[in-house]
């Protein structure tokens, strides 16, 4: 059986990172150029040169293989709409639909809402924010601190319990954004609602319920990282870089977290019951599925031939594709291991997919 709050087996501890990050890919934040700690000082916004205002595509980006790449060539966009992949690079302008669309700010770690309506990311004063996909309607979720670096936010959701309702309508308890916050060098996942522009973030504390007997060792509280949601009842999968784990993380019914064993960035199936994440062989990083239920801990290798690495997975909306981020840009790749992966994109950053 799945394990889930509700079940009485202990269970051993519950994206991204090793314990040295293996990943030629670039920072841990996903995007081309890391977040300095704000200081409290206004940052550049960092809007690209020549792109257009919020809610327009860039000049010259119309045509998925239209733009000029840095050093001559053409630079293969490889977005649609309907592959649903879309790349956010560090800079104002994210590819999507085929084009680059500017946000008007520096878009780092882009992740998308549930259904597709929002976006979430960091800008470039380090705040954490929410646009439409068009890059309009930008709210700044949750101001930064300052001395802190926050990244890769994910969308912690949940279907609506019928059971759990407020004025005659059920309540969605789940609707929050997870982020990495590195603060002096110290990472926890912290957590902020989605419905409360300008709410303090709180820690997140991955543990288990103990259920009477022995003590239950709790999961680490500190070096936890790469948060990625997934599932319709709030899981979440994450991992610690001092251990060099991925964790699943689920509190449903009551907190419980389980290790699933060494590697980094992990990406969450949309159903909740497989999961991707990195781990370095040979040499370079490759893609590993398993599933995420207790008795099922076999791992696959989706890239045992690799020549170079393939760090940042995203799932697919449906579940049957991933995308992963390479030194040449985005390739993807079934996600049973048919295939080998397939470059689709010259665009260099973090894919994710818009449901």
């Amino acid at each position: 059986m799945r394990n889930r709050f509700g079940t009485t087996a202990a269970i051993a501890l519950m994206v991204s990172v090793g314990a040295v990050l293996v990943s030629a890919c670039g920072p841990e934040n996903g995007d081309s150029a890391p977040t300095a700690a704000p200081t409290g000082g206004a940052a550049p916004a960092g809007t690209a040169p020549g792109t257009a205002s919020p809610g327009t595509a860039a000049p010259g980006s119309s045509a998925p293989s239209g733009s000029a790449a840095p050093g001559g060539g053409k630079e293969v966009n490889g977005t649609s709409a309907a592959n649903h992949l879309t790349i956010s690079t560090g800079t104002a302008t994210v590819a999507l639909n085929g084009t680059t669309v500017d946000f008007g700010t520096v878009v780092r770690d882009l992740a998308w809402s549930p259904d597709g309506k929002k976006a979430a990311f960091v800008n470039g004063n380090g705040d954490l924010m929410t646009a439409n996909p068009d890059g309009t309607g930008k709210v700044v979720l949750a101001k930064n601190p300052g001395g802190e670096t926050w990244s890769h936010p994910t969308w912690q959701h949940a279907t609506a319990d019928p059971s759990v309702t407020a004025g005659g309508e059920a309540l969605d308890r789940f609707a929050a954004i997870v982020f990495t916050s590195d603060k002096g060098g110290t990472l926890r996942l912290e957590k902020v609602p989605t419905k409360s522009p300008g709410a303090t973030p709180e820690v997140l504390t991955p543990h288990i319920s103990e259920g009477g007997g022995d003590p239950v060792p709790q999961p680490p509280q500190t070096g936890n990282t790469w948060a990625n949601a997934g599932g319709h009842r709030g899981e979440i999968v994450y991992a610690n870089t001092p251990a060099n784990e991925v964790y699943l993380y689920d509190d449903y019914i009551r907190p419980a977290t389980r290790d699933l064993g060494k590697g980094s960035q992990p990406a969450l199936a949309p159903d909740g019951e497989h999961l991707v994440f990195v781990r370095s062989v040979n040499g370079h990083d490759h893609l590993f599925t398993r599933s995420t239920r207790i008795d099922q801990k076999a791992e696959k290798d989706l890239t045992p031939s690799a020549t170079t690495d393939y760090t940042q997975p995203a799932w697919s909306p449906d579940g049957r594709t991933i995308a992963v981020r390479t030194p040449d840009g985005i390739s993807t790749l079934p996600a049973d291991g048919s295939a080998a992966p397939t470059q689709v994109s010259t665009v260099k950053g973090l894919p994710s997919y818009r449901p």
